[in-house]
């Protein structure tokens, strides 16, 4: 039985919908990390908000665990190069609560430009201060968006239906995206020199970290204002403090900060700040939204095997799943072929595609071939961190694509090379979509893999043939099929024998020592 916990408050249907897929929930809100830690064995799924720290320490104790879903957006609170390391699949829901984010940043613009929080109390207290809020107009004002991706797109949307001129900086936003978004694509420093109005919509990294820094401020205009709907730590907060102070920003409006809970903060009190709860996903429709996609993301994700809006492992939607299924089948064979032939350290591994599965999502394809290729040197690898473990042992990874059809309608062709030689294995679908070996070491071999195999690579001279069958026969190895192929006449031959049987080790010895017998393998699939 799939079993998942939800530990932090999600919306009932996030519960409704796990139970109605069939899968046994558990919500138990408000654990502590050693609680959280001691239960965590019993689950395959784990679904969480902001709330639940996993930590490595919890990853190292969820034996069972194939899934961490994040109903929202952030995952700072998840150790995603731990959870890559123990094959767990990080997915978070990047579009449920995007319009709310986009929609608050918007109103904290107003609320900024306008002074409407101090100007509320101030009414509210019988002040009547009218003279003391004079505010600027949003029109025709520069609006600078950092992180032009779902949030930041719809934010600029909102934008320029108030008439501003809109400007983003973004690594990976295209001038073609730009256009079609009707924003103009420019450098940080640009941004920073031109903007009326900042705001952030990229995720906490390396790079972004600090971005609003003492620097960035100098460069601005004087009387900027900021708005982060994002993450607290985009901007240095002492120096957004003494910007404040010296004039040169007019005024910040924040819905996130560098420590939160934040009870206590610097920028707390100044008249020129606006500050919320991190309500930016705080509406009742985002809720239901995060939670509803999570629930179905994972019951996907454990049940079809269907990857959505993973963040360490290429996504594969359900119908993908069901045309992959017989590719995911063969590249898995592939791999772990070849990877029990392969007897010296790794150090690259090129994997090439052509014909009909050019169409497909290929890059589960390569995880899974690498997965099978490294299995036999660690259990511990899988489809998840396969390519982190490859990246960590400094092997290569190569993936090409030829759209163009050889002899098969689709062909995978698995090259590996080593410190000292190089090898390669190729396989098809046949039209029973069962996976075919059809090549070794560039050599023609037709064979359908079963769970016990002999591999035998000789120098083609008459007779060897009976003499490998009489030796498994004196081992009491009964032979399903046999598979030949030779390079040329009396050259490198290859010999693929189905077995009913594992073959032992005192039946490897046995044909290693027949006549001209280059090496031999007991393979398991």
């Amino acid at each position: 039985m799939v079993k998942v916990l939800i530990s932090d408050k999600l919306s009932p249907l996030a519960k409704q919908i796990f139970e109605n897929r069939g899968i046994e929930v558990d919500q138990i809100v408000g654990l502590s990390a050693e609680e959280l830690i001691e239960i965590i064995p019993q689950y395959d799924g784990l679904a969480i908000r902001s709330a639940t720290k996993v930590t490595k320490a919890v990853l190292d104790a969820a034996t069972n665990l194939k899934v961490v879903g994040r109903a929202g957006i952030g995952v700072d609170n998840v150790d995603i190069p731990a959870a890559t390391g123990s094959g767990v699949v990080v997915m978070n829901t990047p579009f449920g609560n995007s319009i709310t984010t986009a929609e608050h940043a918007i109103a904290m613009m107003f609320s900024v430009a306008r002074q409407i929080p101090l100007a509320n109390e101030s009414t509210q207290a019988g002040k009547w201060e009218k003279s003391r809020f004079m505010g600027v107009e949003l029109t025709s004002k520069i609006l600078g968006i950092i992180g032009c991706g779902n949030i930041g797109a719809i934010a600029a949307e909102r934008a320029l239906g108030l008439k501003m001129k809109v400007i983003a900086f973004d690594p990976y936003l295209s001038v073609e995206r730009a256009e079609e978004l009707g924003v103009e694509k420019v450098e940080l420093d640009d941004l920073l020199h031109r903007a009326d109005f900042i705001t952030l919509h990229t995720p906490l990294t390396d790079a972004t970290r600090g971005i609003l820094s003492s620097s960035a401020f100098q460069k601005m205009k004087d009387g900027v204002r900021i708005i982060n709907c994002a993450r607290g730590g985009l901007i240095d907060e002492k120096a957004l403090l003494a910007a404040l102070n010296s004039g040169k920003v007019a005024g910040a409006a924040l819905d996130v900060f560098a420590e939160e809970p934040a009870r206590e903060n610097a920028l707390f009190g100044h008249e020129n700040v606006v500050a919320t709860p991190h309500l930016g996903a705080s509406t009742s429709e985002a809720q239901v939204n995060v939670a509803v996609q999570v629930a179905e993301q994972m019951a996907d994700y454990l049940l079809d095997g269907a990857v959505t809006n993973a963040l360490n492992m290429p996504s594969v939607s359900a119908e993908e799943s069901i045309r992959l299924s017989p590719y995911m089948a063969l590249a898995k064979q592939l791999g772990s072929f070849a990877g029990q032939l392969t007897e010296h350290a790794l150090q690259s591994i090129q994997i090439e595609y052509q014909g009909d599965v050019t169409e497909l999502n290929t890059r589960p394809l390569t995880a899974i071939v690498v997965e099978g290729l490294l299995h036999p040197l660690m259990d511990c690898v899988n489809m998840v961190n396969a390519l982190a473990v490859a990246k960590e042992r400094d092997i290569d990874i190569v993936e090409t694509r030829h759209d163009s059809e050889g002899d098969y309608n689709s062909f995978i062709k698995v090259t590996v090379t080593t410190e000292i030689q190089q090898r390669c294995v190729a396989g098809t679908l046949f039209a029973d979509k069962r996976p075919r070996i059809v090549c070794i070491k560039d050599i023609a071999v037709e064979a359908e893999l079963t769970p016990f195999m002999l591999y035998v690579s000789n120098e083609d001279i008459p007779g060897f043939i009976g003499a490998l069958g009489t030796t498994l026969g004196n081992a009491g190895l009964n032979i399903a099929t046999f598979s030949l192929g030779r390079a040329e006449e009396g050259g490198e031959a290859i010999a693929l024998v189905a077995i009913d049987a594992p073959a032992s080790a005192t039946t490897v010895r046995a044909v290693e020592t027949l006549p001209h017998v280059k090496q031999v393998k007991a393979l398991t699939f």
